[in-house]
C-alpha cells in the first residue's frame, strides 16, 4: 500500500490489489475515504477534513491512475 503523498491530517494511497474502479484511498486518524480516480467520486467514507487531499488528487489525476495501474496490472 504505497503512499503516494502525505498531508498535515492525513495521507492519500493506493493499494494492490485491489477491487475496481481504479480509486485511492484517503486515511486520517479518524476517517478513511475511497474515491474513484477518474471522477473524484467519494465511494465509500467521508473526506469533509481532507481538502488539501483532494485538491491534490484533482491536479494529479494521471499519477494516481499510473500508481493503480501498476499496482493493479489487467485490472480496470
Amino acid at each position: 500500500m504505497p503512499t503516494i503523498k502525505r498531508f498535515a491530517g492525513c495521507k492519500l494511497s493506493v493499494y494492490g490489489p485491489d477491487h475496481g474502479p481504479p480509486h485511492f484511498h484517503i486515511v486520517g486518524p479518524d476517517f478513511s475515504a475511497l474515491v474513484e480516480i477518474a471522477t473524484l467520486r467519494v465511494i465509500e467514507g467521508d473526506v469533509r477534513r481532507a481538502a488539501d487531499a483532494m485538491a491534490w488528487a484533482s491536479e494529479n489525476r494521471d499519477v494516481l491512475l499510473n500508481a493503480w495501474n501498476a499496482l493493479n496490472p489487467g485490472r480496470r
